[in-house]
């Protein structure tokens, strides 16, 4: 009877992964258009900054990675890295709202995705301050790209307000799959919804490099 709850119990674990990699899939494939940084029109505020991380395919892959490799690394990185991110999401934000130059941005993006997907996939434990510093900049990146939205929106503060709490709502959503993949398979899992992600890290990386 345990024998058989134990093979039950795997099963269920190994088919809920496969679901979850059918969604990252998913979101990887999503038309180009839809991961679009310039938002036109004048925008509605709190929710439209909290929608756009969730429909932004880019910016979600970047954040839900985020909290994954913090769950896999474990210790301190389970949260500092989660923390970290929109922090200086925020100056990056501020800088692209003052009009402060940074080159590069939308191949800055697709390359956090390819490297925070390798980093999951390889199982890369740096230390703490190595993966801050490359959370740091990848932060920077996309919210850089955001922050040169800002004065389209109808209300700048309640848009970023929004766009910060969504991000942190995927960082958990990280952490709790990160932390569900970490045993079963001895990882595998995690380790290959990082390729995964890191293929998606290429998908947005060759067009970037095209338009450069």
């Amino acid at each position: 009877m345990t024998i058989r709850l134990t093979k039950m119990n795997t099963r269920l674990k190994t088919w809920s992964a496969g679901l979850i990699l059918a969604l990252i899939l998913g979101v990887c494939v999503i038309p180009q258009g839809a991961a679009a940084h310039i938002i036109q029109g004048a925008q509605g505020g709190f929710g439209s900054g909290f929608e756009h991380p969730l429909t932004g395919a880019d910016h979600f892959l970047a954040m839900f990675a985020v909290g994954l490799w913090g769950a896999q690394m474990g210790g301190r990185p389970v949260w500092t890295l989660p923390v970290t991110f929109p922090l200086i999401m925020v100056v990056g934000g501020v800088a692209g709202m003052v009009g402060i130059p940074l080159p590069g941005i939308e191949i800055g993006i697709a390359i956090s995705i390819l490297a925070l997907g390798m980093a999951i996939a390889l199982a890369w434990r740096p230390a703490e301050w190595v993966a801050l510093v490359l959370i740091a900049f990848f932060a920077l990146c996309h919210g850089h790209a955001h922050g040169a939205e800002l004065p389209l929106a109808a209300d700048p503060a309640d848009y970023a307000i929004g766009f910060v709490l969504a991000t942190g709502m995927i960082h958990l959503f990280g952490i709790g799959v990160g932390l569900g993949l970490n045993k079963p398979a001895g990882g595998r899992l995690a380790r290959a919804l990082g390729a995964l992600i890191g293929v998606g890290g290429v998908y947005f990386l060759v067009p970037a490099l095209l338009a450069a």
